[in-house]
Order: structure tokens, then sequence, then C-alpha cells
């Protein structure tokens, strides 16, 4: 049996490399494959290499673990193709979510929307341009699979200038439907839904508790909690339930009762996509990204992770062994998509791909995050007919800001980044869209080539 070859570029991103390795170690009648690691950071790529190679080791995998700094020595013959690239790495994205922060613009996290998100495509858009050109000479007919954020621009821009195939993946939608079959009580396997969006902004309008409509289960259980008080005579159980159910998503528990739709993926995201609602970040007598959904939080988790990949690599710390359970993360639906290509198997996923005439009601070469089926030939868009005209016109205005970003992403034109920032609506005028914009650029400019 020929070995299958995954190139994956980005590999210094620890979390998902090792949760994906585990998976194809894991998974049962798979094949045989070849995983080539690529990282511009040879401590990283050295790091990761030698952390996969314990993985495999230890559970006698016939996995073949190769890794380059440079991507066009593995791209050949790959199979698939997989980025979760980070131009700039966390310092960056630090600067992309603190400098707002001076104009009043507070986010919880910045890697989609808003000034930061905004930002954080200026970097990224041309680096995956260039790997997306690599592909279409070295690989054409691999399947090329992108979870890097923001998702929607990225692969938005992807299509417009090279015209390769690229499907974004997010564990977004999977992730809201667990959190609402925990706030019925429910398996996960019992639920599920059909959901149309933008990548973050995705409104799940059709969910099935074992396939009957689960809406009036959702609404029944809504009412229950809405009632009990904190200070009630409840069970354990209940008293669990009631403090991570809707009190920490109220904006999104209140977009479902106002549209009849619930949005994904829950506020740490959603909030960035209405900030209107939000001036100077106040949330519920909080402040985003600081009091609640800190970014400084997520930042030091994520550089304690990338320490610990370093100690186990080196053998100070002994290898996780909880990646050889089934874990959630971004990784965690490649393995079923792939399987359900390679055999034909049909299975649904949501995935981000261009509309192309699915959603009538949305603009045909936007990139949106949508069921699409798995076949032998690819991943092949459900047609949606019946998509709520009054969610099209939210996305109308947000897939604007995306065709705006993308074109000063490509074009380094200050002014269409200016415009973007004014269009997206968190700055307050034109003018602090022209200094916020110029602080941006001036901090990120080692990453901006285009606007040089």
């Amino acid at each position: 049996m020929k070995r299958k070859k995954i190139v994956l570029i980005g590999a210094g991103s620890a979390v998902f490399t090792q949760g994906l390795v585990a998976d194809f170690i894991m998974a049962e009648n798979f094949g045989l494959w070849e995983i080539a690691l690529v990282d511009i950071n040879e401590q990283a790529l050295h790091s990761i290499t030698t952390l996969t190679n314990k993985m495999v080791k230890e559970k006698n995998a016939d996995i073949v673990i190769t890794s380059s700094s440079n991507r066009r020595d593995v791209l050949p013959d790959a199979d698939v193709v997989i980025t979760t690239i980070a131009v700039g790495g966390r310092r960056a994205w630090e600067n992309d979510v603190i400098i707002p922060r001076k104009y009043g613009i507070y986010q919880p996290v910045g890697d989609t929307t808003m000034p930061g998100g905004i930002s954080r495509a200026l970097r990224m858009i041309p680096v995956m341009i260039d790997i997306s050109k690599d592909i279409k000479e070295l690989c054409p007919d691999a399947h090329f699979i992108n979870y890097s954020n923001p998702m929607t621009a990225i692969c938005q821009a992807i299509q417009k200038v090279t015209g390769v195939n690229v499907t974004g993946l997010c564990h977004g939608v999977i992730h809201v439907e667990q959190y609402l079959a925990k706030f019925i009580n429910a398996k996960n396997s019992e639920v599920k839904s059909l959901g149309v969006g933008i990548n973050h902004l995705t409104f799940l309008y059709d969910l099935r508790i074992n396939g009957k409509n689960a809406w009036p289960i959702i609404d029944q259980e809504l009412y229950r909690q809405k009632k009990m008080e904190p200070g009630s005579s409840i069970g354990k159980e209940e008293k669990i339930l009631y403090e991570n159910s809707y009190k920490n998503n109220q904006f999104s528990w209140s977009f479902y009762e106002r549209y009849g739709v619930f949005p994904a993926v829950l506020d740490r995201h959603v909030t960035e996509f209405f900030p209107e609602h939000f001036p100077n970040g106040k949330y519920y007598g909080k402040v985003l990204g600081k009091e609640v959904f800190s970014l400084e939080s997520v930042i030091a988790e994520g550089d304690k992770i990338y320490e610990e990949m370093h100690e186990q690599a080196q053998g100070r710390l002994p290898l996780d062994e909880k990646f050889f359970k089934r874990t959630e993360g971004e990784h965690e639906q490649l393995v079923e998509i792939l399987r359900s290509i390679y055999n034909d198997e049909r299975k649904i996923f949501s995935v981000n791909l261009p509309n192309e005439g699915a959603v009538p009601n949305l603009p045909a070469h936007a990139v949106l995050e949508l069921p699409a089926v798995a076949t032998g030939m690819g991943l092949i868009p459900l047609h949606i007919n019946d998509f709520p005209d009054e969610l099209a016109l939210i996305l109308r205005k947000r897939i604007h800001v995306v065709d705006l970003t993308v074109e000063a992403a490509l074009t380094g034109k200050k002014s269409l980044l200016v415009e973007a920032m004014v269009a997206d609506g968190a700055v307050d005028s034109k003018e602090m869209a022209n200094s916020l914009a110029e602080e941006l650029l001036i901090t990120n400019k080692q990453y901006l080539p285009q606007f040089n």
C-alpha cells in the first residue's frame, strides 16, 4: 500500500500538531502516512519533530515523521497540505489587540475582525498566497486545508489571486453543538445542526435532537434557568448547569431570543462582530479582553504550552498522555473528513468554501461557513434555499468588511485599510481609523512589505 503524505505548514503550533499526530496514530484502518512538518522557526521545528517521533514510538505506529524549514522540499507529491501558520506569532497578536485599546477598542480575540483581525489579515494574506502558489506548482492535486485566521479573508484572497481550491476548517460549529447538547443534558451524538455564516459568525438555524426539532427543548430549559435565582435551593448537578450555561454567553442567548438562531462561536468571538453593542468594551459590567475572555491569559497559556513542548522534546518533562485520548480541538474533524473523501462516505461537515450560489441570498464570491458533503470528488456544499434574509443582511455587512480587508492586504493601500476599519464599525471616526491604521502599520512594518 502506497504511503500517503500530509504536509503540515506551521507545525510549531504545539497543541494542534500533537493533537493531529495523535489522531493519525489512533485512527484505525486509515492507511499508511508520512507526516511532513514545516516551520520557519528552527528551534520549534526541532522540538516538535523530536516530540512527534516520541509519540509515534510510544504507540509503535507505522507513521513516518519528516521535517524541513523549507516547504518546497516536502510539498512535491503531497496528498494533503495543512496550514496553521501565524505570521508574527503571539507577540504580533498581542499588538493587534493591545494597540487598539489606546483608542477605546477592546477585543477578546482579535484574530478575525475589528482592528485586530484586520491587522492580522495584512500579515497573513501575502504569505498564504505564496504558499498556495507553491501548492499549485508542486502538488496541484493535494487537498489544501487551512486552519489559520482570519479564516474567511485568507481563503477568499487565495481564491481571488490563485484560484487554488482551499477549504477552511474550524471546530466552532461542533463546539456550539456540544455546548447546546450539554445545555439540554443530551449526548453530543444526539445533536445535529445546520448553519450558515462566515467563520466565527455562523448562525445555527436548524437544531435537531435525534432527528426532532430541538428548539422547543432549548426554549424550555432557557425559561427554566432564567426563572432560577443564584440563591435558589437547587441540586448540585442543576447548579453546575446554571453556572455554566446562558449566563456566561448572554449576548449569544439574546441573539437567539431575537432571531431564533444560535450564533457560533459563543460570546468570545461573536461580540467582535457587533462592536456597536459594546462601546469601550463594556460587556455586562466587565471589559472585553481584560476582565472577561482575557487575551493576556490566552497568550500566557500559549507561551506555557510552547515551553512545555520544548521540555517534553528534551526529556525534561514526560510525554503528555492526554494527547492519546480523543481530545477536542481544531484538528478533531480532519481524520473523519479525509476518511469520508477517500472512501466516498459522503458524510456532512461544516466547512469554509466559496459560496458560488449555494446560498442564493449571499454574494457568490464570498467564502462561507456552511455544510458540505465530503465525497470522492472532494467537498461539495449543500444548497441552502431557506436561509433567513434578515441574517443574510447581517452577513453582507461583514462580507463587505472582508472584501475591503482583502483588497488592502493585496494592494498595500492604506486608504483601503482605513475604509475596512470604518466599515467594521469599531472606530468612532475616519480620523481615528487613520491614526490607528498608521500605528498598526508602523508596528507591523517588518511583516508588511506590500505597504512599504
